[in-house]
């Protein structure tokens, strides 16, 4: 049990050193052995600490070990979701309940190994804001998870300018002040250090350790490559353009009249020079879409920044960050 979270089951609302949390679906059998390691890491740190089992959807006797340990140690708290959403809505649900600090995510399946933990830590203490694990040596199968993780952490990296050798690592340490506005869907909880990145935050990559399963299965398939792959084109087009969608959308518009353009006068040579018949070709059905594609995709990037400026003016939002501020006054 542990006893390093003083001050903290007193006080619901009290901020606390640091907050680890653990999203589980159907692991009964990893869910008690993996409590019993983190806790005696977690009290060896000497910080105050808190764990929070995510319980998404789990169809086992998950939820039941979860509250089993939340009776005997008041710094485990316990989410129970009402389904199952998927793993980063269950860290998503975990980072807005969490207290912390420092944010730690960890796999659920007693693959990551929770003594790794404070060489995390010391990382964020070099003035990283996101550690993100490396399973250097990955203990799973090499052609149905092994090989499609390499290539899609290429091309992820390659796309990005993010250069992590494994996005997919669900062991990562996070400040608190970079990741407080992020909200996370689909499969987007592995981009988080590219959102850091955005807002001008440090991220690195530790060596970390990584066991094979000894109990329950594998959530995972090769049809989550293509989920990712979708979510990292969302990501991409959300820092390019978020702020200003009229480039891309606009861009799109302009390029779609350059090629009414193109095909207009190459009809009109062929009319002039060959002889052809308008009819006789497709360009002036070509030309015609061309144009009316472009017209719509300027009226849609025009449309887009208005809902672009909604989002920031209505919730008082800003489309910059600040990392500090110096003799300002507190008010």
């Amino acid at each position: 049990m542990m006893n390093n979270a003083a001050g903290v089951a007193g006080d619901a609302d009290a901020a606390i050193g640091i907050s680890v949390i653990v999203p589980f679906y159907n692991e009964e059998g990893s869910i008690r052995p993996l409590y019993e390691r983190l806790a005696a890491v977690l009290r060896d740190l000497g910080r105050s600490s808190e764990v929070i089992f995510v319980d998404d959807g789990s169809r086992d006797g998950t939820l039941a070990h979860a509250r089993e340990i939340a009776a005997q140690d008041r710094s485990v708290r316990v989410i129970a979701l009402r389904r199952n959403y998927g793993q980063t809505a269950a860290i998503m649900a975990g980072i807005d309940h969490a207290r912390g600090e420092v944010l730690i995510a960890m796999d659920g399946d007693g693959q990551n190994d929770p003594s790794d933990i404070p060489l995390l830590l010391a990382e964020l203490d070099r003035g990283f804001d996101v550690v993100s694990g490396w399973r250097r040596e990955r203990k799973d199968n090499a052609l149905v998870r092994t090989l499609p993780s390499l290539i899609a952490n290429g091309l992820i990296s390659r796309i990005s300018g993010v250069r992590l050798h494994d996005y997919g690592c669900t062991l990562k340490a996070y400040r608190r002040d970079v990741i407080k506005d992020v909200r996370l869907y689909g499969e987007m909880h592995r981009f988080i250090p590219i959102y850091t990145t955005w807002f001008g935050g440090r991220v690195t990559e530790l060596p970390v350790r990584h066991h094979p399963r000894t109990s329950g299965q594998s959530k995972y398939g090769l049809s989550r490559i293509v989920k990712v792959l979708l979510d990292l084109m969302v990501v991409m087009f959300l820092q390019r353009y978020m702020t200003k969608p009229i480039y891309l959308f606009g861009g799109f518009g302009f390029t779609c009249f350059a090629g009414s353009l193109g095909g207009f006068v190459w009809m009109l040579w062929l009319k002039l020079f060959e002889g052809k018949s308008f009819i006789q070709t497709p360009l002036p059905i070509l030309v015609t879409m061309l144009f009316v594609v472009g017209i719509l995709s300027i009226l849609m990037g025009l449309l887009a920044e208005l809902m672009v400026r909604t989002y920031y003016e209505a919730q008082s939002k800003h489309a910059y960050s600040v990392r500090q501020l110096v003799n300002f006054d507190q008010t």
